[in-house]
């Protein structure tokens, strides 16, 4: 990964990347554990390569394309919300009357000032050798994406951390705060960070490519078939790659795929694979027409692939998107876990390949027979249809994938001795390195809800409530003042009031409670955050909201979601 230097108003600072590791040799970071996966993928890579008759040939390597989308907020609104300096998030705002139901802010221009922002954060890019061009509105108000170009895994994770530095520095400089938080306001679409993998080289190109007819491309068939079982084997060790605090206020949501791991592959591939399930491939659905109707415009070509947005794991054309990563998440883990059940699968059919031919079986035949033997096993993974709906939940659950909906309930995955197994064969981590991520996780997901149930307490107690209760007095004046003088009042608006003000009290009340446990382990606090800490905090947030939508807008102490969503 090349060095670069960082530009100061004071100076430059010449920065080389490089890896942190225990004095005996136990990886402290997620950087040589990415190496190490890299390496064993690429050298599984090389044998199927090999069995396919090619020879003399460079390094398989994985490549990435992370797409991150963010958040942007004038600086004045960001630094009058304390939750959002300190959590990331707003832990309080009602919905504005109009949010993102016209779809008006995706499909409209880029704002001015957010387009100069755009511009010199590419500039900057450009001078530490990003290469990220495409950029656009994202679905929700005050959301935007940037999508860099595909390079190495390695060069590509330290890229995207550059890239969210140089992004919040920027920003400043444009009287703007960028938001990397997974749902830094409730009620509209969060922020992902897609990560598009792929494998290959300088010479293969992406190893992942079908051609125009994938039914006779047996290479990209088995390297595709090795996706299928990589994922279906171990979607507990991606859905855990992809776990935080933050991350579960996304997942599942309209804006996010699923819990559930599940594969898209279009209606090209998925029905090569129905006829490799059932005996051989003999036919691949071919490119349509798209007739506009225009007889200025040419007739298009429609792509036989299609795409879903609802599918974590999806294929687009020429790699796998997954689509479940949060935008404040390093791309490092996601990677890892990749390379590594890439590996364990390559490795398998590589092995399986290798001993028919030593046995005397033709390579084509036992081409043919691997692959319908692995979609016969792992073809439970591949779903086409919608991701959002009731219905698949109820199928996921009957075909055997896993549903692991909270990152509690996926933490344990890196634990399991199916997953040291596999990390311990490809020299990737080795049970005491994942032993020590599973409790760093488990006390990062308990100090992260920690702090914001901290947050919440404080603010609802010093600054919504006081708000609140101005107000209240306010109106018990005016009741006073009009029954002094003979006039009949109206208590309606006092009572719409001073109900969620009781509400509020009692939910702060609950919440300071369940702030003062202790706890003996991680384990223990993580699970008390989730169970106890977020379930208050949601009470708390539910009657301030409502007190939002009462209150003289004089009064109110923060400021509102139309205003920081709206005012760019």
């Amino acid at each position: 990964s090349p060095a670069y230097i960082l530009e100061n108003p004071n100076g430059n600072t010449l920065c080389i990347p490089t890896v942190f590791v225990s004095m005996t040799g136990e990886a402290l970071d997620y950087k040589t554990p990415l190496l190490r996966s890299q390496q064993a993928m690429g050298a599984q890579a090389e044998r199927i390569l090999k069995l396919f008759g090619h020879s003399d040939f460079d390094c398989i390597v994985s490549f990435c394309g992370p797409e991150q989308e963010y958040f942007l907020v004038d600086r004045h609104f960001f630094l009058a919300r304390p939750d959002l300096i300190n959590a990331g998030r707003t832990l309080f705002g009602a919905k504005p009357p109009k949010g993102q139901e016209f779809d008006d802010h995706y499909f409209g221009s880029v704002p001015d000032r957010v387009l100069a922002f755009m511009m010199d954060t590419e500039r900057e890019l450009f001078k530490l050798g990003i290469p990220a061009k495409t950029r656009h509105n994202e679905v929700a108000p005050g959301q935007f994406e940037i999508a860099p170009m595909f390079e190495r895994a390695n060069i590509a994770a330290d890229h995207q951390q550059l890239l969210m530095t140089v992004f919040r520095n920027i920003a400043k400089k444009h009287g703007m705060e960028c938001l990397f938080h997974e749902k830094p306001f409730a009620g509209v679409n969060g922020s992902g960070k897609h990560v598009n993998f792929s494998m290959g080289n300088a010479q293969f190109g992406s190893l992942l490519v079908p051609g125009d007819t994938p039914h006779e491309n047996a290479q990209f068939l088995v390297f595709c078939a090795a996706v299928i079982r990589a994922v279906h084997k171990y979607a507990g060790l991606l859905r855990v790659s992809v776990a935080s605090a933050t991350n579960d206020h996304r997942l599942g949501a309209n804006e996010a795929p699923p819990a559930i791991i599940s594969i898209f592959l279009g209606d090209q591939l998925a029905d090569v694979f129905e006829q490799i399930a059932k005996g051989a491939a003999t036919s691949s659905k071919g490119k349509g027409s798209m007739l506009i109707g225009v007889d200025t415009l040419p007739v298009l070509p429609t792509d036989p692939g299609d795409r879903n947005r609802t599918s974590p794991f999806a294929f687009t054309g020429n790699r796998f998107e997954f689509r479940a990563p949060g935008s404040g998440q390093t791309i490092n883990v996601p990677m890892i876990v990749l390379n590594t059940i890439m590996a364990d699968s390559l490795d398998h059919m590589a092995t399986v390949l290798e001993q028919a031919v030593a046995d005397g079986t033709d390579f084509d035949s036992a081409v043919q027979t691997l692959l319908t033997d692995i979609i016969t096993e792992h073809g439970a993974v591949v779903f086409n249809g919608d991701g959002y709906s009731e219905n698949w939940q109820t199928e996921a659950a009957a075909r055997g994938l896993p549903n692991l909906k909270t990152t509690l309930d996926a933490i344990p995955e890196l634990i399991k001795p199916e997953a040291v197994a596999v990390f311990e064969k490809y020299g990737v981590f080795n049970e005491r390195e994942l032993h020590s991520r599973y409790e760093v996780r488990m006390e990062q997901y308990a100090l992260t809800v920690a702090v914001e149930a901290k947050l919440a307490l404080e603010l609802g107690t010093t600054v919504i409530l006081p708000a609140a209760l101005r107000y209240q007095t306010e109106l018990a004046s005016n009741v006073a003042t009009l029954k002094a003088a003979g006039v009949a009042a109206d208590t309606s608006l006092l009572e719409m009031v001073s109900e969620p003000i009781a509400a509020l009290t009692g939910a702060l009340t609950h919440l300071k409670a369940g702030l003062g446990a202790h706890l003996d382990s991680a384990e223990d606090e993580a699970f008390h955050a989730r169970d106890v800490l977020l379930p208050a905090m949601e009470a708390v947030r539910a009657a301030a909201d409502t007190l939002e939508s009462v209150v003289a807008d004089d009064l109110w102490p923060l400021p509102t979601y139309q205003e920081m969503l709206y005012i760019l």
